[in-house]
């Protein structure tokens, strides 16, 4: 018989095994989110990071362990970001017609990010450290890490917050937006790519491409204001 023990033990040594872990639990996901027909609530990173959590509970695990194995996925968020450009040259004359309007939208959506949540983790009793990582959560991880490094606040907290913010936003803004009766998908995107930067932009993309494109805007200009 195999030696199963043996076997994670060889296994759990190479680098290798946590970002395959990590591409299959998202493979996983996804195909559940399909065949939900993209349900708000099959959010394929929420399903993903379930996964991958209760595989690293079960093996008892560390992050900083598993992170040493996954981190070409974080690797790649940079050049995901960039990417975004490309679908922004489909609709170019669209976003040079709303050019104004999405700065205002950018100032005003993007302060009130930041101020909601710092007044709300005030209300709730929150300690300073909580309250700094919390200040950057809507914007993307890569860049809201940085931001916290700057301010003083613990990176990994922020990236905690950062993902439920994304997750969040994307099961929320599809529901919100039907009742609101927002119709527009280029100030759909907008809103959920400001308040839920990459993974309310992946959850725009599957909704309509403009939407997706306004979505990779907003993303990078709050991220980069």
């Amino acid at each position: 018989m195999i030696d199963f023990v043996s076997l994670w033990v060889y296994l759990s040594g190479s680098p290798l095994l946590w970002l395959t872990a990590t591409l299959v639990a998202y493979v996983i996901a996804d195909t559940i989110s399909a065949r939900l027909r993209r349900h708000p609530l099959a959010n394929p990173v929420l399903i993903a990071v379930v996964f991958v959590s209760a595989i690293l509970v079960a093996t008892g695990t560390a992050f900083p362990t598993y992170f040493a194995g996954a981190q070409f996925v974080h690797f790649l968020l940079g050049p995901a970001t960039v990417a975004l450009a490309v679908p922004l040259v489909r609709y170019l004359p669209q976003v040079r017609r709303t050019l104004v309007p999405m700065v205002v939208a950018l100032v005003i959506g993007s302060v009130t990010a930041i101020a909601s949540a710092v007044l709300l983790a005030q209300l709730f009793g929150l300690n300073r450290a909580a309250i700094l990582a919390l200040a950057p959560k809507s914007a993307t991880a890569a860049i809201a890490m940085g931001i916290a490094e700057k301010i003083g606040a613990e990176p990994a907290l922020t990236a905690v917050l950062t993902i439920l913010t994304g997750i969040t936003g994307a099961i929320v803004v599809t529901p919100l937006m039907n009742a609101l009766r927002l119709k527009n998908f280029a100030a759909r995107g907008f809103a959920a790519g400001l308040a839920s930067h990459g993974i309310g932009t992946a959850r725009a993309f599957q909704v309509h491409p403009l939407a997706g494109t306004f979505a990779g805007i907003a993303l990078g200009l709050n991220g980069s204001w």
